[in-house]
């Protein structure tokens, strides 16, 4: 294992964040089977009083699962210099098999932790916690994700030697190299343009009109989850090339280098919380009819479409502002 200090970090807080998330996960399915708000028994008191410890324990523990994915890209960046052969993040998590797993995986767990902080964001306005069964049954589901992401992150870092002279970014996004990254870095500029252009402009107008009107909810938070691999897609396919102003250069993980400007940063923050906002105004639409929620929920799904909207806006500027104003021609345009 590399004795960083950003690696140890991750470590510990991956070890913590398993311990926490067993806890809770084992008490939520104690909550799930036996809840009954209706009841004044000693067990639904004891329940009560738990689930008040458990929304906090999660809340601290998603909030660190969500920053971890930051600290994971910027550690791997900064461990490329060790090994032979590594530009930037690529190369790192390319070192041992478990590298590209546990980033998609910690992509899926971001999704995932947004989404159930929001609904206990939601769950704790209500004076009769009408979510408690669906936010449990949620983190059942969560917790197996979150475990093998531990699992992996650990392989991960206890596999890294640095004799090991791994590939660097320019052949892994090749289109000669094969593979689902090759295969996404191959796809045609203009196509894929106007793919990127036209599922971002149906996402921001949904999500104005459903901030303006309160309509079109689910198809705004669908719109906000395609958009969301559309974008993923187009920052490898073509996105990324006007910043490296290469024709070739494919890599998602320069573009959070100094030498640009640590923009990927930027980019990668206000995609990943678009998605997590869009996500939101559809994971609680379905109880906007619970009486205790009523009044409640359209105020935060409002405050989500408008954080969704700028942030997809953001990305969308940002993107369209090197492509206008950069040196670099791609065909099409």
């Amino acid at each position: 294992m590399i004795f960083h200090p950003a690696v140890i970090a991750l470590l510990l807080g991956s070890a913590l964040v398993t311990l926490m998330i067993l806890y809770s996960a084992t008490h939520g399915i104690r909550i799930l089977q036996r809840w009954d708000l209706r009841s004044g028994s000693e067990l639904q008191l004891e329940l009560e009083r738990k689930t008040y410890l458990l929304s906090t324990i999660m809340s601290y523990v998603f909030g660190f699962q969500l920053i971890s994915f930051f600290l994971f890209i910027f550690t791997e960046d900064e461990l490329h210099a060790l090994f032979v052969g590594a530009m930037c993040a690529a190369g790192t998590l390319n070192a041992n098999v478990y590298g590209y797993p546990a980033i998609l995986l910690k992509v899926v767990n971001f999704l995932l932790a947004g989404t159930w902080l929001i609904m206990n964001y939601t769950d704790n306005r209500a004076y009769d916690y009408p979510l408690v069964r669906k936010k449990y049954f949620l983190l059942a589901i969560i917790a197996p994700l979150v475990i093998a992401e531990s699992v992996l992150l650990g392989a991960h870092f206890f596999s890294l030697k640095t004799n090991i002279i791994t590939s660097c970014c320019g052949s892994l996004f090749s289109p000669e190299e094969g593979g689902i990254a090759s295969e996404i870095a191959s796809l045609p500029s203009m196509p894929m343009k106007i793919i990127f252009y036209l599922s971002m402009g149906l996402t921001l107008l949904s999500g104005a009109r459903f901030y303006l009107r309160g309509r079109t909810g689910v198809f705004f938070s669908v719109m906000s989850t395609l958009t969301f691999f559309v974008a993923a897609a187009s920052l490898i396919s073509f996105i990324s090339l006007y910043f490296y102003e290469l024709p070739t250069h494919h890599c998602p993980f320069c573009i959070l280098q100094k030498e640009y400007g640590y923009v990927g940063y930027l980019l990668y923050i206000a995609l990943l919380c678009g998605a997590v906002s869009g996500l939101g105004v559809g994971a609680i639409t379905p109880f906007r009819n619970v009486r205790s929620l009523a009044g409640i929920i359209p105020a935060i799904q409002k405050k989500l479409a408008l954080t969704a909207l700028l942030c997809y806006l953001l990305f969308t500027l940002i993107v369209t502002y090197r492509m206008l104003f950069s040196d670099f021609v791609l065909e099409g345009y």
